[in-house]
C-alpha cells in the first residue's frame, strides 16, 4: 500500500515536471532568434573584423562557427579531462 501511494506521487510529480517543460512552436522560436542575437552580439564583430560583411550569409556562418567552436571547447573530451597527450594506451601500455 505504502509502495503504491510513493509511485503514484512519483507518476504525479513526473507527469508535472513534463507538463512544465513543454513549450509552444512560439515560444520555441522566440527562444532561437534571442539566442541568435546573443550569439550575433558577441561573435558578429569578429567575424567582422575577419572581412566578412555584416549581415551576410558568410558572416551568418562565421558566426555559427565561432559559436560551435566555443561549445566544442567546453565539452569534456573522451580521455576525462587529461587530455590525448596524456594516454599512453591505458593498462595494457602502449604497444598492446
Amino acid at each position: 500500500m505504502q509502495m503504491a501511494k510513493s509511485a503514484s506521487k512519483l507518476a504525479v510529480v513526473g507527469m508535472t515536471l513534463a507538463l512544465a517543460a513543454c513549450s509552444t512552436p512560439q515560444q520555441r522560436a522566440e527562444r532561437a532568434q534571442a539566442e541568435m542575437a546573443d550569439l550575433m552580439t558577441i561573435y558578429g564583430p569578429a567575424c567582422s573584423r575577419l572581412g566578412y560583411a555584416p549581415n551576410s550569409d558568410q558572416w551568418r556562418q562565421c558566426v555559427l562557427q565561432l559559436s560551435t567552436r566555443e561549445e566544442l571547447r567546453q565539452v569534456p573530451s573522451y580521455y576525462g579531462g587529461y587530455g590525448s597527450r596524456y594516454w599512453r594506451g591505458g593498462y595494457w601500455g602502449p604497444y598492446w
